[in-house]
């Protein structure tokens, strides 16, 4: 049985051992300046620094096209998921099996699409957007500061022409 001195003892060490290494691994800026904060003087040398060794990025893509695209990977993952399921199950038919796959065949083709049409309008019309092919219907989010009737026209002949039969497209802009 452990006595009060030793568990006070223990206590202690274990407390002594946590700062210690909290110590060691705090930052070495937090420790030369009062309550952790950057000093003026480090903070303009940092901003020089940063200044001279300054490189410039680009986004190739809005915050927004990026959600998009991961909401519709998210929703079409879980379908295949499900479809994968149904297809695995022993107590299916197989027509439903063949519908299940049929689906899944039908989801890859649309993602082949909307990435074949998306850099369709990077390469003619050098804008970044958002394709979503739903059975008739394309849904087109362009990342555009101008908004004219003429561009959006464009694009949906342009993504018409990569289709036999009579598409329902709509050209939305974000900015």
């Amino acid at each position: 049985m452990i006595n009060k001195q030793s568990l006070w003892f223990l206590t202690l060490f274990s407390l002594i051992l946590v700062l210690t290494v909290y110590y060691i691994t705090m930052p070495n800026e937090m420790l030369l300046t009062n309550n952790g904060k950057y000093s003026e003087t480090k903070k303009e040398e940092s901003k020089k620094e940063n200044n001279e060794d300054e490189t410039k990025t680009t986004i190739e893509e809005s915050d927004i096209l990026s959600a998009m695209r991961v909401n519709l990977e998210e929703e079409r993952n879980n379908l295949v998921k499900d479809l994968k399921v149904q297809l695995t199950d022993g107590k299916t038919t197989s027509e439903e099996k063949n519908n299940a796959y049929e689906q899944i065949k039908l989801l890859e083709e649309a993602k082949g699409k909307e990435e074949q049409l998306e850099k369709k309008i990077k390469n003619k019309f050098k804008l970044d957007s958002f394709i979503r092919v739903d059975q008739s219907q394309v849904t087109v989010v362009i990342v555009s500061k101008e908004h004219n009737k003429s561009l959006a026209n464009n694009i949906m002949r342009a993504i018409q022409e990569e289709y036999q039969e009579k598409m329902f497209i709509t050209v939305k802009f974000e900015k």
